[in-house]
């Protein structure tokens, strides 16, 4: 690489938590108060992680995009986007970062999150795409990552999750981030992937891309 090459790379150096299976709530709580207890020098954080059952709600949400109630808990956040579900089985991944510091901006910062996202499924054979006005990243038609942002004092937090290998049947509750037809898959419909190897395999894909620098 030239050194002209080098000069256009932006390094995001990443302190990461792995935290097995978290309760919802408590996590959001913690992300908050990591985010106002940060310092200009602090580390960048990335969470890895899964969720106990629970559907979450996007600030600006609309309930009515809940068709069926159910035993799952439902908890409106401070993410950006509609409706979604977490449960087992699904790589959930949290970006504390300072955007400012870094010079991104949001639409940005999902960009390369998404691409994150499909580098990883490559690895995989599959191939995997964005839609034109939806975050996340969709298998055809069918989504198998959903993007969620919040940004306070120049950080983003909350982030990405990626359907693995896990129970779908809850996200026929709802309408998925708000879209009446659109429907949901996992990986293990196009590749058999332990979760643990997907979830070594994703923090591989994060580092490469972020740690190794970022197109600029």
């Amino acid at each position: 690489m030239k050194k002209s090459d080098r000069s256009n790379k932006k390094k995001l150096d990443l302190k990461l938590r792995k935290l097995g299976l978290q309760d919802y709530h408590k996590t959001w709580a913690s992300m908050q108060n990591v985010i106002l207890s940060k310092g200009q020098g602090d580390p960048d954080e990335l969470w890895l992680l899964e969720h106990f059952p629970v559907y979450t709600l996007g600030f600006g949400a609309s309930k009515k995009n809940l068709l069926i109630k159910n035993d799952i808990p439902v908890i409106r956040s401070d993410r950006g986007g509609e409706v979604t579900y977490h449960g087992p089985g699904q790589i959930v991944a949290y970006f504390l970062i300072n955007l400012r510091r870094k010079g991104w901006g949001p639409k940005r910062f999902v960009n390369e999150l998404e691409a994150s996202v499909m580098d990883f499924l490559k690895d995989y054979g599959v191939s995997s795409k964005r839609q034109q006005g939806n975050p996340g990243v969709y298998i055809r038609d069918k989504k198998i990552c959903s993007v969620g942002l919040k940004i306070k004092r120049g950080y983003s937090y909350h982030g990405l999750s990626i359907n693995i290998d896990m129970d779908l049947s809850p996200f026929e509750s709802i309408n998925v981030c708000g879209k009446q037809s659109l429907k949901v898959t996992h990986l293990n419909e196009f590749a058999e992937i332990p979760i643990e190897k997907a979830f070594k395999d994703f923090e591989k894909t994060v580092k490469a891309r972020f740690e190794g620098g970022m197109d600029t």
